[in-house]
């Protein structure tokens, strides 16, 4: 005489009329070793239901989170380290260049060249696009000053242009010098401040 299978006795615990179902359940009926392999097969379901859920045995989510903001706030301390000494190098080198004596002659040469150099960045300021750009606080404050300062030489530049008499060459360099380590101040905020975010 041939048992049930596993399958068969599993298919039996569902209802419908799977083909060959009426002669298994016919055959259950009349073999108590089948019926008892049901049965057992009943108890382990009943075994595997009473079973507690499994959960950890410690909830290392307040660990884990506590451990990531602390990365995050050393990451950002870093870059405003590295922010705040890349603009005090450049404030540095504007102020610096600032200060540089001048020759006692300017050429027209040196002049034309510090106003391409001054075209230049502009140029590389535009296409880096920082008003497309999200900055931090930080950042922002000190582009802004930078921009102000810009606009105080341009404003001083303009305003020797106006003047009745041609202004001496030296007044000219130097503040087309200044507008310069400016723009270069700038520049260097926007980019320094995007390749320690990782953008």
């Amino acid at each position: 005489m041939t048992h049930l299978s596993m399958e068969a006795l599993l298919g039996l615990r569902e209802p419908g009329l799977e083909p060959g179902a009426a002669t298994a359940r016919e055959h259950l009926n009349q073999c108590p070793l089948c019926q008892a392999e049901l049965d057992r097969l009943h108890q382990r379901v009943a075994r595997l239901k009473a079973l507690p859920p499994l959960r950890p045995g410690r909830d290392r989510w307040p660990e884990t989170a506590a451990r990531y903001k602390a990365e995050r706030r050393r990451r950002r301390s870093r870059m405003a380290v590295l922010t705040g000494l890349a603009t005090a190098a450049s404030l540095a080198v504007v102020v610096g260049i600032g200060r540089m004596t001048q020759p006692a002659s300017p050429t027209g040469e040196e002049l034309h060249q510090t106003m391409e150099r001054s075209q230049a960045l502009e140029n590389a300021l535009s296409a880096y696009n920082p008003e497309g750009r999200v900055l931090d606080g930080r950042t922002a404050r000190m582009a802004q000053e930078l921009e102000d300062r810009i606009a105080r030489v341009d404003r001083e530049l303009e305003a020797t242009e106006l003047l009745p008499q041609e202004p001496p060459q030296d007044q000219l360099l130097q503040l087309w010098r200044e507008r310069v380590g400016l723009l270069d101040a700038l520049v260097d905020v926007h980019v320094t401040r995007a390749s320690n975010a990782g953008l």
